[in-house]
């Protein structure tokens, strides 16, 4: 997958398809989440994940990844990422963890994309002070999800800032909805990193009598000019749960919900088979995505079958009886309609 993301990638950006996707400060929001695609009591190899029952003993062995896309608040397209695969090296005698896998994706993020600058959003797992270093050694931005209970230090500074009048409070009306704000820079990230200092959001969407409470950290400095962009991008994340299933919610919801079967258990092999079939499926991802935001007869096929899963289905009704010489010709065959021409022969 690398060198054909990269292309990819890059083609994309010399067709100005990338310019959309800017985010904040002329940096690109990446989101990143982990997820399993094997699982199995039986058969297992020396990488898997091992999970062991704490009442029975009973081990489960699983392979994981730690996936990343390139998302926007306003797009509905995602733009994969190369994929970690979260594994046990060789010798190893503990399991790997996403931690130490998202170490290894913003190396080799860098390396892939030198001249970017990704902005890191992740969920409230994320934000330890060894992670956000490896950030910010790379000269990227972070928009990091937090809750009080993980950040107790944290929040405890929140709250005498609050009481002391320091934090700024703001509100937002669009319509309906009421944005409530209330933000402070220049904070611990706990009490074992002093020297970690970030700036914190805490957001509340009111809307229709119900109330969604969020909060984030960044190294972004806030101010009323970019806080509601920096919410949207704290936000933007579910994206992935749902398109790619990594856990932004929509890119998870599409890999598993939308005929990619993501989760469906297609072998394991000897040693990289199930490692392979998850790539593969990411590849399979990254030229469909590509298609949406570029490819105007793509573009309208989704519109008329309105779900990808539809269009998924009508491609392989056609397949299996009808030969195309392109896929140009096989997506005006969904457009437009297609009658084959059937020779009946003559019995004798």
């Amino acid at each position: 997958m690398p060198s054909f993301a990269v292309c990819t990638h890059g083609e994309l950006a010399a067709r100005g398809k990338l310019r959309k996707f800017v985010f904040l400060e002329g940096s690109y929001l990446a989101s990143l989440d982990g997820t399993g695609y094997f699982s199995s009591k039986k058969v297992h190899c020396a990488g898997c994940q091992r999970k062991v029952n704490s009442k029975t003993g009973e081990v489960t062995y699983q392979h994981q990844m730690l996936g990343g896309v390139i998302i926007h608040p306003d797009l509905r397209q995602v733009i994969p990422l190369r994929p970690e695969p979260i594994l046990r090296l060789d010798g190893e005698a503990k399991n790997d963890c996403e931690r130490n896998a998202a170490k290894r994706f913003i190396a080799r993020l860098k390396q892939d994309y030198p001249h970017m600058v990704f902005t890191i959003t992740e969920d409230a797992l994320s934000p330890n002070a060894p992670h956000i270093r490896e950030i910010l050694a790379h000269n990227y931005h972070f928009i990091l999800g937090v809750k009080a209970g993980d950040h107790a230090h944290l929040f405890e500074q929140v709250r005498q800032a609050r009481q002391e009048g320091r934090t700024t409070e703001y509100e937002l009306r669009q319509g309906k909805t009421v944005h409530r704000f209330s933000f402070i820079n220049g904070l611990a990230l706990n009490q074992s990193n002093p020297d970690v200092v970030v700036n914190f959001i805490e957001y509340w969407e009111i809307k229709r009598g119900k109330t969604q409470h969020f909060s984030w950290v960044t190294d972004f400095v806030i101010t009323q000019l970019n806080v509601y962009t920096l919410m949207h991008g704290g936000r933007a994340r579910w994206k992935v749960e749902n398109e790619t299933c990594l856990s932004s919610r929509q890119a998870g919801n599409t890999l598993k919900n939308q005929g990619y079967h993501f989760e469906h258990n297609y072998g394991h092999g000897r040693n990289n088979l199930s490692v392979v079939f998850a790539t593969l499926m990411m590849l399979a991802f990254l030229v469909d995505q590509v298609q949406q935001l570029g490819w105007a007869t793509f573009q309208a096929v989704l519109t008329k079958k309105k779900r990808l899963i539809r269009v998924w289905e009508h491609m392989r009704a056609l397949f299996k009886t009808i030969e195309f010489k392109s896929m140009e010709e096989l997506f005006n065959a969904i457009l437009f309609g297609y009658t084959a021409k059937i020779k009946i022969g003559v019995p004798f």
